[in-house]
């Protein structure tokens, strides 16, 4: 396999850091606007050999379909803001490439009554290309990164192994990462947690179908394993909720992130200043954009991880009936800062992404995973990708939930959002 990564960030970095200790491949070019960005991710490799770097711009899709020819790739990664989506995406189906991301494209809520009424969702332009994708006899591979990604694999594991009917799947996020120093610097990119946090939360229901509610709302205390502890979490947009019902059939699918009273406190101020728009507004003679401001601002997330302490945990809690019986289960995986630093030079939640595309690629590569079309994760045998995830050391876990077991998460019973904002920067 010949791969090509669009994007030398915090994730395709840690791509090349992981992918280095594994044989599947043959050739691995990391590739960015700055080539030295891509230059200096390699040279940070125990064994660089397999690895080269080139400049491209991946908001032109001719400079991509240039690159994916020349270097012969097989499947190129976006490790890229999804922003580019679209614009990669395409450049993989003109130039005859396999293609592989971590989030899909980016939704358009109701222009008018958002909060009610579902606009366009999210990777609804990918998913509508499936049937040229499978007409051409190339995969898609949308969502696959840790969430969305290992979260979908634990929904087709427990869908496949554990249970015999299935009511809800849940995936719940929480962490109790700290950074020395700071009293605010997001972990991961600020433009796309405020993209994910403060559009319209969305909700799968089997007879409803997709539907949105407030920002934050439905919150509960989820118990996370591994030392983290008890974390608030509420409703956000995430693609899960879009991807699994397409496989696997359930009553219900949510998404819920523990974001923590003092982070949802910092979303909400940006969005009353209108610090979350992503419309561009003038600024002496030129016109910016108050979202890329504010992520320009604040610290790089791929260069806090010798200041971050804690953990953090991806997991899906599954609930239905197996032989009879109720059950509950949460399927998990933690990354551990520390040790992710030390073994891999990446803070966790970078780490923690970039290593389930990495998987996926060698499940690619050694035929486990086949298919065409444009699909998730949620649509491949979960087995072989967690076999391999405990073959790269890093295993997951589960625990069972109800009475005298793990404890069930509990509903607070509060509002997510107290009052409308009511936007004070007007677009130029």
């Amino acid at each position: 396999m010949n791969i090509l990564v669009v994007g030398a960030g915090g994730v395709g970095a840690s791509m090349a850091s992981i992918a280095e200790t594994r044989s599947f491949f043959d050739s691995f070019v990391l590739a960015d606007i700055s080539k030295e960005s891509a230059e200096q991710a390699i040279s940070a490799l125990d064994d660089p050999g397999k690895f080269s770097a080139a400049q491209v711009d991946a908001r032109s899709e001719s400079e991509l379909v240039k690159l994916i020819q020349s270097v012969k790739a097989d499947v190129v990664v976006n490790a890229c803001d999804p922003r580019l989506n679209e614009i990669i995406f395409n450049a993989c189906f003109t130039a005859g490439a396999s293609y592989l991301d971590m989030a899909m494209n980016l939704s358009e809520p109701h222009p008018t009554n958002p909060y009610e009424e579902v606009g366009k969702p999210l990777g609804a332009d990918q998913i509508s290309n499936d049937e040229a994708w499978r007409e051409r006899g190339l995969l898609a591979l949308i969502g696959m990164g840790v969430e969305p990604g290992l979260s979908d694999v634990f929904a087709r594991y427990a869908a496949d192994h554990l249970f015999d009917t299935i009511d809800e799947i849940g995936v719940r996020d929480g962490s109790n990462l700290s950074i020395d120093g700071l009293d605010f610097a997001p972990t991961f990119s600020i433009w796309t947690t405020i993209e994910e946090c403060l559009n319209p939360p969305i909700v799968w229901d089997k007879h409803r179908g997709l539907y949105t509610t407030d920002c934050f709302s439905e919150p509960e205390v989820f118990h996370f394993p591994a030392g983290i502890g008890p974390v608030e979490c509420v409703n956000v947009e995430h693609e899960e909720v879009i991807l699994i019902p397409r496989e696997i059939d359930c009553q219900r699918v949510t998404f819920k992130y523990g974001l923590g009273a003092e982070f949802i406190d910092w979303l909400k101020t940006f969005a009353y200043l209108g610090l979350d728009s992503k419309e561009r507004i003038k600024v002496g003679d030129v016109h910016v954009s108050p979202r890329d401001v504010l992520a320009s601002v604040l610290p790089n997330p791929s260069k806090l991880g010798h200041l971050m302490h804690g953990k953090t945990c991806a997991g899906t809690w599954v609930k239905g009936t197996y032989d009879g019986e109720h059950r509950e289960v949460y399927l998990y995986h933690v990354a551990d800062n520390e040790t992710t630093m030390r073994e891999w030079g990446s803070q966790a939640v970078l780490w923690q992404t970039a290593i389930c595309p990495v998987i996926a690629l060698e499940l690619l590569s050694n035929g486990s995973w086949k298919g065409t079309g444009v699909r998730g994760p949620e649509a491949f045998d979960a087995v072989p990708f967690l076999n391999l995830l405990g073959d790269y050391s890093t295993h997951h876990g589960m625990v069972e939930m109800g009475p005298g077991l793990w404890p069930r998460p509990k509903s607070t019973g509060q509002p997510g959002w107290d009052r409308p904002v009511r936007r004070a920067v007007v677009p130029a």
